[in-house]
């Protein structure tokens, strides 16, 4: 079977390095790829704004399946476009994707369904949210509608810092804004919560607790993850059964009334407030780096999981997983969220040795004659599954100074909320 993945980042390669391990599978090709990606799988360097030209490709080579890992793709209707050529492909259709395309739609969605979530407004101008928040209490949360690659949220202490996150979002950090949100701040813990659909029936796909904040003790600017653990401290029998009967069925029912059936990876941003959920946001497609964290403990094989979402008979297929934990730490460009610099030689990458239950995957790299190069914030992904979250930390970090790359950095406390020292 010939399988083609769409995306770039340390999800790709992930599932790339998932994907080959399936006796199934014989060639894959990535769309674009990176340096981690070249070693395994054919690069391709295509437009992926251009559907045509990927749609020629994948009927010329006879590609047999199409994952498609970032959002992007999906919210312009990738896969809308592929189905039209009977082209089999993993992920949600344009509709399905409003519920990371537009918060306000998730928000809706909310209001309509009773799903439990964060009290909210919609604002059409600065004028107006200035004027709302004047009288609100903080913290507030003021978020981007549009997709902000994970950064376009802010949780603001006072009326300046507010101020100045409206004025970023009306002047169009995130592209044109015609709306934006504000979100009263809920005090809890967050988690992630995947589940994995084939249009008529979902299957869990594990728990994990990401890092956004840029500085050691979530602190500084949100990014798009700065490490992860799975399975998350706060998942039990009866908070799973919440998560499922008061926010992933119901979802499933408002997209169903839009006459829409969902398919493929759904991961619930949540804050847990004394053992209830409550939805902060839905992603259509597994999360960075969470997906890096939750793939290494999967001990089935994905390309039949992911067939047979396409195929509509996830029911018949089993998903069995390690007994293990994970964890998850990104090493990124110095700068990172804000200005860093690109085409920074990795020097020493090629004399780290892995050993088992050892992952490294790349996301902002470059392959140029052999040598790998970072040209993206956030550069690569060492993974450890082992039976403590400590140890497999502290072998990570071991690996990180080994390496020793002065042009980046890291959190040297992911999973500081579980680790106890």
């Amino acid at each position: 079977m010939k399988v083609g993945i769409i995306g770039s980042g340390g999800r790709e390669h992930a599932i790339c390095q998932s994907i080959k391990k399936s006796a199934k599978v014989d060639t894959i090709f990535c769309f674009p790829g990176n340096a981690g990606t070249k070693e395994i799988a054919k690069n391709i360097q295509i437009d992926l704004k251009n559907f045509k030209i990927l749609k020629d490709f994948i009927l010329d080579n006879r590609i047999d399946l199409i994952i498609v890992g970032p959002e992007k793709p999906l919210v312009d209707g990738i896969v809308d476009y592929l189905e039209k050529f009977k082209i089999k492909v993993f992920g949600p259709n344009k509709i399905a994707s409003q519920l990371e395309g537009s918060k306000i739609f998730t928000k809706k969605l909310c209001e309509k369904f009773n799903i439990p979530t964060a009290k909210f407004g919609i604002f059409k101008n600065r004028d107006n949210a200035k004027k709302f928040i004047k009288n609100t209490n903080f913290p507030v949360v003021i978020k981007a509608d549009n997709l902000a690659s994970g950064k376009g949220v802010y949780i603001s202490n006072n009326k300046i810092e507010a101020y100045g996150a409206i004025d970023e979002i009306f002047d169009g950090k995130f592209g044109k804004a015609n709306k934006l949100l504000v979100e009263e701040f809920l005090v809890g813990e967050e988690m992630s919560f995947f589940t994995i659909h084939d249009g008529k029936i979902f299957k869990n796909f594990g728990t994990a607790q990401d890092h956004k904040r840029v500085l050691e003790g979530d602190k500084g600017k949100n990014t798009g993850g700065m490490g992860a653990y799975s399975p998350s401290r706060l998942i039990n029998d009866e908070l799973e059964k919440k998560i499922i009967n008061k926010i992933i069925q119901p979802t499933l029912n408002g997209l169903s009334d839009l006459g829409c059936q969902y398919k493929g990876f759904l991961y619930a941003g949540l804050m847990i407030v004394d053992n209830e959920p409550y939805l902060i946001e839905y992603n259509v497609r597994m999360g960075d780096p969470e997906c890096q964290t939750i793939l290494p403990k999967l001990n089935s094989d994905l390309s039949d999981i992911i067939l047979a979402c396409c195929e509509e008979r996830l029911k018949e297929t089993k998903i069995n997983w390690l007994n293990k934990k994970s964890l998850c730490i990104v090493l990124c460009s110095n700068g990172y969220p804000d200005n860093y610099k690109k085409n920074i030689e990795i020097e020493k990458l090629k004399n780290l040795e892995l050993g088992n239950n050892e992952f490294l995957f790349h996301a902002g790299t470059s392959d140029k004659k052999g040598k790998i190069y970072a040209v993206g914030g956030r550069v690569l992904n060492f993974v450890t599954i082992e039976d403590d979250f400590k140890f497999a930390r502290d072998k990570i970090i071991k690996k990180l100074k080994i390496l020793n790359w002065s042009d980046g950095f890291y959190r040297n406390d992911i999973g500081y909320k579980v680790i106890k020292l």
